[in-house]
């Protein structure tokens, strides 16, 4: 197996979930999005890969878009934030996430909290 490959696999299964995450936290631009999962090479994504997941976020209904003035005079911006509904998805994502860090934990011998069975 191609290590590169599976990570680009945990990559497209994770990346919805930490932009859902992302702005719940805080309400967000595409590029200011872009710039901070930057800051963990696993989920770095380029402009061809956020855009289209956060057109498809606002279509489904889990977070809509709004345009926003810049200061400095720069051009606007289209802000993103989640709905009420991406709140329950959210939620869901979370608790499955849950599941899978204990059952990955369970496999691996270790309980979540890092200690051995």
């Amino acid at each position: 197996m191609n290590i590169e490959e599976w990570k680009s696999q945990i990559k497209r299964g994770t990346l919805e979930y930490c932009i859902l995450l992302r702005i719940h936290q805080k309400e967000c631009y595409g590029y200011e999005l872009i710039n901070e999962l930057e800051q963990w090479p696993i989920l770095s994504a380029k402009e061809s890969t956020l855009y289209p997941l956060l057109r498809r976020l606002v279509k489904e209904g889990n977070c809509d878009a709004y345009w926003k003035d810049s200061a400095e005079g720069l051009p606007p911006r289209k802000y993103y934030r989640i709905t009420e509904q991406g709140k329950e998805v959210l939620k869901k994502m979370d608790e499955e996430w849950e599941n899978l860090q204990e059952a990955i934990a369970e496999i691996k011998g270790v309980k979540p909290d890092g200690k051995e069975f």
